[in-house]
């Protein structure tokens, strides 16, 4: 892996993120699409800047990600792309018009994708993780904290992401392990 601190919501920063792996790797086998943010407010509350923010973020950023590495991963015949995607989305949760919306856009990116990208062996699929970090900290009870370490999350991630994985076009809730 390589760091980049570019933002995912613009299009070229998006793409300087893979030419960045492309350019220290020569080759982009995986993308993991997990940038993400919370405006959370009650939909007549919320500013429409902030809806307008966080679907650029979760929507447009998996989008832009996905569509800069695309063409390595049909040229080399081989990929694998996981995107984060959120029950609150799938069920809904109170406050989160936004987010929910955001998440359930990039449900339905993989789904178109995982028909375009199977001929080449790219595999799309999404992971719904649950896990008490700095951003769902004060939403879940402090307790609930040694049940659901992020890193429980991983091995499902790191599954998705391997040549072993046949999956394609589905979403896998991942939660306390």
């Amino acid at each position: 892996a390589v760091a980049s601190y570019a933002s995912v919501a613009v299009a070229a920063s998006a793409q300087s993120i893979v030419d960045t792996a492309m350019k220290t790797w020569g080759r982009l086998d995986i993308l993991v699409c997990n940038a993400g943010i919370l405006r959370d407010k009650a939909f007549n509350n919320m500013d429409m800047a902030d809806y307008e923010f966080v679907n650029q973020v979760h929507h447009f950023g998996t989008t832009y990600c996905i569509k800069a590495a695309w063409p390595i991963m049909r040229k080399q015949q081989y990929g694998r792309i996981v995107v984060t995607t959120s029950g609150s989305g799938t069920v809904g949760n109170f406050g989160q018009a936004n987010y929910g919306a955001a998440k359930m856009a990039v449900n339905g990116l993989i789904n178109v994708l995982r028909f375009e990208g199977a001929k080449y062996n790219i595999r799309l699929n999404a992971i719904s993780p649950s896990a008490y970090t700095r951003m769902t900290e004060s939403l879940l009870p402090p307790d609930m904290a040694p049940w659901m370490k992020p890193e429980l999350v991983s091995p499902m991630v790191a599954y998705l992401c391997s040549e072993e994985c046949v999956q394609n076009g589905e979403i896998m809730a991942a939660t306390a392990g």
